[in-house]
């Protein structure tokens, strides 16, 4: 079965909607990653954790992330990864247009 083609109306909104589910996810990756941290220098804050659960629970957290943004961040048009920059304007294998 052959995958219908999108508009370029489409690509841009699913775009948009791709860029800004990767915002989310990296405010919230840097949150928890930062939260393990102060949890780590600060014992007082909610409690003490051990150094290997904080460690952990940021590790999981970055794997997390890279999972999600292997998944996310990918061309609308041609599924292929698009890359480090988060304000890409044009698929740099497709060169179908973004934005």
């Amino acid at each position: 079965m052959e995958k219908q083609k999108k508009n370029s109306s489409q690509i841009m909104q699913e775009f948009y909607l791709r860029q800004s589910h990767q915002f989310i996810a990296i405010a919230i990756a840097l949150f928890l990653v930062l939260l393990c941290a102060v949890l780590y220098k600060r014992p007082d804050f909610l409690g003490e954790f051990s150094k290997v659960s904080l460690y952990g629970a940021q590790i999981t957290v970055i794997l997390s992330f890279i999972v999600f943004t292997a998944y996310n961040w990918r061309c609308p048009s041609c599924d292929n990864y698009l890359g480090m920059d988060i304000n890409r304007r044009v698929c740099k294998h497709c060169k179908t247009r973004l934005r």
